[in-house]
């Protein structure tokens, strides 16, 4: 990718300084979000709300967005896909070497990571058994597609030689041939895919059985019910569409992995945040819900006031939708520690990091952490540091994933048209009294 050239004395609010373009076209989400409301219409219908269903689901966010992408935006066409359409594919006598140690280099490295699952008990547990069954039934043919696959693949890729292509030839013992650059790289992506992946299609049945068992009458009995089931609700939506995202990591797609998170920090911070290694949970040591009610505090705390009940209750249904919409947004590309294109619409035209602004506020407000139901003083202070901590879990994450994403000058152009433009980081440009750069050079096909 080139740089085009800008005018850096433009007016802020010029063409010259327009918005970067976003990897990802705004009616992509839309249309998955289309699907999968359609389908929460024919399942609370019909009472669809066991695991498979919520399979389905998946699905039907998923189709309508890779047709979108395909026929509409048109995205394996772009050049960062690596995938050159404009000449006849090559011979597959003259890929075929190198297409066989990819597979021999992917084989392995889903074994290594059906390993891990061995290793790890509360994979062989509530709720990772659903994603362990699903994933032992679709072994089989991923294995065997996999080879028409990459055989069609590599005949059209202007650079077959990847990360699964080095690491085949190391499995195989070339090492001469070995780019350890390349095979980190590799093996970073594959284990954000196969961590998370795993965890997303946990989660994914218990939201939706939320979503979809409650009746009208149940859901409207009084606004703290109504609330609930609109946080559910948000909560599958984002649930879906982050497990559509790790699955759909195809270069066709132009939803590969570029680069996984090279920073040792990055994934400490991210990692804390997920079971097994979360650090939130009940006994951990950043656990701030003892004598809070968990996320109904509000309730507790503003019974008998109506009127700041509604609001109340609003402002977290809000803040669950923005953190729905940050991930609607990334379409099929939703995925933590991986570079897999830039978001510059939707939620991230305000703050680089929506979902985590959105979910630590959603935090502070429904616990209230201040307010100890045990009425100690101690429980109180202690609670709002520990979420205090939280809070700074999530901007470190936010730190190390910037960091890791401005090895990318379409990311640096963005970070650069926020400072200027976005509402969050002009008011804290602002604070600091640091003044806003020129425009950044455009990075540009």
């Amino acid at each position: 990718m080139a740089a085009m050239d800008v005018d850096t004395n433009a007016d802020p609010g010029s063409d010259a300084d327009a918005r970067p373009a976003s990897a990802v076209g705004p009616m992509v989400g839309v249309s998955g979000l289309v699907g999968l409301i359609l389908w929460v219409l024919v399942a609370r219908t019909f009472d669809y709300s066991g695991p498979n269903a919520s399979l389905c689901a998946m699905l039907a966010c998923a189709g309508p967005m890779i047709l979108w992408s395909i026929a509409v935006d048109k995205v394996h066409r772009r050049a960062s896909t690596g995938i050159d359409w404009s000449v006849p594919p090559r011979p597959w006598r003259e890929t075929r070497e190198t297409s066989i140690v990819k597979i021999v280099g992917l084989w392995a490295t889903w074994a290594g990571i059906a390993f891990l699952y061995c290793l790890g008990r509360w994979y062989w547990e509530d709720p990772y058994l659903f994603s362990m069954r699903l994933l032992g039934w679709a072994a089989g043919p991923l294995v065997l597609l996999s080879v028409p696959y990459i055989l069609w693949i590599d005949r059209r890729l202007k650079a077959p030689r990847d990360g699964s292509w080095h690491f085949g030839q190391l499995v195989i013992g070339r090492t001469s041939l070995v780019d350890r650059t390349a095979v980190h790289d590799h093996l970073r992506s594959w284990a954000v895919k196969g961590f998370f992946l795993a965890f997303m299609i946990a989660i994914v049945p218990g939201n939706w059985f939320r979503v979809i068992t409650p009746s009208g009458a149940e859901i409207g009995t009084n606004i703290l019910t109504l609330t609930r089931w609109l946080v559910s609700c948000m909560f599958m939506v984002d649930t879906v569409f982050a497990t559509v995202g790790y699955a759909l990591t195809l270069k066709p797609l132009d939803s590969h992995i570029r680069s996984a998170n090279p920073y040792a920090a990055g994934w400490m911070a991210a990692l804390i945040c997920y079971p097994p290694f979360i650090m939130m949970g009940e006994g951990r040591p950043l656990n701030y819900h003892p004598g809070t009610m968990g996320d109904d505090g509000w309730v507790y705390w503003l019974d008998g006031y109506p009127a700041l009940i509604a609001l109340w209750a609003l402002l977290l249904v809000l803040l669950t939708a923005v953190y729905a919409w940050a991930t609607v947004a990334f379409g099929i590309r939703f995925s933590n520690l991986t570079h897999r294109g830039i978001l510059t619409g939707g939620p991230y035209r305000l703050t680089k990091h929506p979902a985590y602004v959105s979910k630590n506020a959603f935090w502070w407000l429904a616990t209230l952490p201040f307010f100890a139901t045990t009425h100690n003083l101690n429980d109180a202070i202690r609670n709002t540091m520990l979420l205090a901590l939280v809070s700074g879990v999530y901007y470190w994450r936010a730190r190390t994933e910037e960091r890791h994403l401005m090895a990318d000058p379409a990311y640096r152009a963005y970070a650069d048209w926020m400072d200027r433009h976005g509402p969050m980081t002009r008011l804290l440009r602002r604070l600091s009294g640091r003044p806003a750069g020129p425009p950044a050079a455009v990075p540009a096909e």
